[in-house]
């Protein structure tokens, strides 16, 4: 049996990114998957799915973001507190003028892992409905069409 001591550890350099995303005129599914591959970190040439990268993503203009065909007064967003009675049912329209955050949020977070390394990922999104957002010292690098 030969037994190689010679083992070589990959060092992993974690960076720190910032994605600054304009929402305005994109289409919402498009939009999601696109910004769960960037915190996933599948962009970069580095990936690993266990190891967790410093990527963070601002998205502005949400309340701008477009579906396509009937999904504007089809489209259901149910919640439920788990006592009887008490399912509430809201269509796009009415969610996005009530909490436009609140769309993209839940599309992104289903294109996450459903494991704690998705919890984190979902942490680092930050998403706001108009184009003003409080992280200008990170100095971001802007996506305007992704």
């Amino acid at each position: 049996m030969i037994i190689n001591k010679n083992i070589t550890h990959f060092n992993y350099s974690i960076e720190k990114k910032w994605y600054i995303i304009n929402a305005a005129n994109q289409t919402l599914g498009r939009l999601s998957s696109k910004v769960a591959y960037i915190l996933q970190g599948k962009n970069n040439i580095e990936y690993a799915p266990h190891i967790q990268n410093d990527t963070h993503v601002i998205i502005i203009n949400s309340k701008l973001i477009r579906v396509t065909g009937n999904k504007r007064t089809q489209k259901a967003y149910k919640k439920h507190s788990g006592k009887p009675g008490s399912l509430k049912i809201e269509t796009f329209d009415k969610l996005q003028a009530r909490i436009p955050n609140r769309i993209l949020e839940k599309a992104i977070k289903g294109m996450l892992p459903k494991n704690s390394i998705g919890r984190k990922m979902f942490t680092r999104i930050k998403i706001y409905a108009n184009s003003e957002h409080p992280h200008s010292a990170q100095k971001p690098l802007l996506i305007n069409e992704i």
